[in-house]
């Protein structure tokens, strides 16, 4: 079972969701709803809308939406159920005790399952490190600097030369080879079976946001390869959605991140006192993980190796940074590698003295762009000149832009008013800083008909629940029954038995009726589905023609039954109907006349 409609309305109309979200996004106020940047794509211009009078979010960018469940499902990976929880404990109400069976329960009790094989796994390996077989892997933890302190603090461990004997110890603690295999603790083959994903490595627990070990990396001991391997994704671990050591610099004080690229170099600086670093796993800089950081602070220090790929790599990652809302630096260590070299050789007040000279990333970004023309040919100075305005362009606020501008031309020498013109003739030409190839939509060609009749379905929907009004002219005419989508069928039953018992539609009831995150967005994105209209007459002509779609559909779907449910007579209604509407004699309206 699953908790009750009304446990769960009570929870959601007792929750603010503009002050939940408000955590997360910074929020304005727009008329009766609030604007702000998307938590779950990259924009410059605010998209993502908060109605406190539905209860609701929706981006009109990634068309992503639902109610405050599920924003925090969405938002921090939290299951339904833990996402209710939350927002009961916050608002005082307990929650029954329930015994939930099917797919849902099923999936959540995987999760906790994997949660723990994860757990056992890290312990083991703590275990096995400290064991004479481990010796070998603790030496080269000593070798490197690491304290007791900082070893047991981040759970590091050893994973043996023996292949399966991780493997053979979870079997013993009762644990099926099902569940190991999603685990992506091990591999599998048809003649050996099971063996250990991880051996002769010094191993590395991943953690989520709230500490719970989700994955493990491990660093080969010897000249074996890969030098460093990654848990594969599973149900819980996603590479490009976490953070290594995120659960440990999200209680820092400092007004910034430290951003490097591996293990050893968050684990090195956080023993020196900079616990406010974190790394990517194994991949550059994704969205997600800039997203993921925007939760947690709005300043962000690229500490890369001061090598050509390190710099590659901060100038990928700024652009990301930026588009997220958080403004970067680019921290330099040369003549050092990395922080593990720079800070046992200056120490850690050195090291901090270079975060502190830390530079902005756009006029590194600049500072790198220069190292590719020869300022003393006029040709290359003035292409430079230009590739410069055209990377303003990407800032869109006036004096944001007018400071780099101004930065830029002292920095380089250039006539200050000669490229704010250029610039300023670029964006009159609409040159865009960088261009971005739209998304396919995925639909083949034999499918548009099909789409273009579940748009007026979802159409005739969104219309019903922003005009509760217009219901009582076509309840007699058109039930749920008439929509053929799935999923339009699946909401229109609530919507409306809503819309007839109480007059008003709820649209935040009618999302969480669905426990997947998934759906409940597609729930969301179906009533924010509209067409471009001006004025009331042309709306209510829409609406007409929305109709009239949804019933010819209808009668369409209906005729080429199978005969047994075909009502003839009905059928025949419909059609008059529709002749009616097409002849312009029967119109509706979607405000009282």
């Amino acid at each position: 079972m699953r908790y009750s409609e009304e446990t769960i309305q009570e929870v959601i109309s007792r929750t603010n969701i503009v002050e939940v979200i408000g955590q997360y996004v910074q929020l304005k106020r727009s008329g009766s709803n609030y604007v702000g940047l998307c938590p779950f794509h990259s924009e410059k211009t605010p998209s993502f809308s908060v109605s406190p009078s539905k209860q609701m979010y929706y981006c009109f960018g990634c068309h992503q939406g639902g109610n405050v469940i599920t924003f925090l499902m969405e938002y921090n990976n939290y299951t339904f159920k833990e996402a209710l929880t939350v927002l009961a404990e916050r608002a005082g109400i307990p929650l029954p005790e329930i015994h939930e069976t099917g797919a849902d329960r099923e999936r959540e009790d995987k999760r906790t399952v994997l949660l723990e094989i994860n757990k056992k796994a890290a312990a083991y390996y703590f275990y096995k490190l400290r064991s004479q077989a481990g010796q070998k892997g603790l030496d080269y933890l000593k070798k490197r600097g690491l304290t007791d302190w900082t070893i047991q603090h981040f759970g590091l461990g050893y994973s043996d030369s023996f292949g399966d004997s991780l493997y053979r110890y979870l079997k013993k603690e009762g644990y099926s080879d099902q569940l190991l295999n999603e685990s992506g603790l091990f591999l599998t083959n048809e003649k050996k079976g099971f063996s250990d994903k991880f051996w002769n490595r010094v191993i590395y627990p991943i953690m989520d946001s709230r500490g719970r070990v989700i994955g493990f990396g491990g660093r080969v001991m010897g000249d074996g390869k890969p030098k460093y391997l990654n848990s594969p994704e599973t149900m819980i671990f996603n590479k490009r959605k976490n953070l290594y050591a995120l659960n440990y610099a999200r209680a820092t004080r400092k007004a910034y991140f430290i951003l490097c690229e591996g293990y050893m170099d968050v684990i090195t600086m956080h023993q020196a006192g900079f616990t406010n670093a974190v790394a990517s796993l194994g991949t550059a800089l994704t969205e997600e993980q800039a997203n993921l950081l925007r939760r947690f602070t709005r300043e962000v220090l690229l500490l890369y190796d001061s090598d050509n790929a390190g710099t590659m790599a901060a100038l990928r990652a700024a652009p990301i940074l930026r588009n997220a809302g958080i403004n970067s630096r680019v921290v330099r260590l040369d003549p050092y590698k990395d922080p593990d070299e720079f800070i046992k050789a200056e120490g850690a007040e050195a090291f901090q003295q270079r975060l502190d000279q830390a530079q902005n990333a756009f006029i590194f970004e600049m500072d790198q762009l220069k190292t590719h023309y020869r300022m003393d040919d006029p040709a290359e100075k003035t292409e430079f000149q230009h590739e410069i305005a055209r990377k303003l362009t990407a800032f869109t606020e006036t004096l944001e832009r007018e400071n780099y501008l101004e930065a830029l031309s002292a920095r380089f020498g250039f006539d200050r008013e000669g490229l704010k013109k250029l610039v300023n003739r670029l964006f009159a030409q609409g040159t865009p800083a960088a261009t971005y190839q739209r998304p396919k939509s995925g639909m083949e060609k034999g499918q548009k008909k099909e789409s273009g009749l579940v748009t007026s379905q979802k159409l005739l929907m969104t219309y019903l629940a922003n005009n509760p009004e217009a219901y009582p002219q076509i309840r007699e005419i058109i039930s749920p029954e008439d929509f053929t989508d799935q999923l339009c069928r699946t909401i229109a039953e609530p919507l409306f038995r809503q819309l007839r018992e109480t007059g008003k539609a709820n649209e935040a009831a009618l999302t969480a009726q669905f426990q997947d995150a998934r759906m409940q967005s597609e729930c969301a994105a179906l009533f924010h589905t509209y067409v471009p209209v001006s004025g009331q007459a042309e709306l209510d002509r829409a609406f007409t023609e929305t109709v009239m779609k949804v019933l010819k559909n209808s009668a369409d779907s209906s005729r080429q039954g199978d005969g047994q449910t075909f009502d003839l007579q009905k059928f025949i209604e419909k059609k008059k109907l529709i002749e009616l509407i097409e002849s312009g004699k029967k119109t509706f309206h979607l405000k009282e006349v």
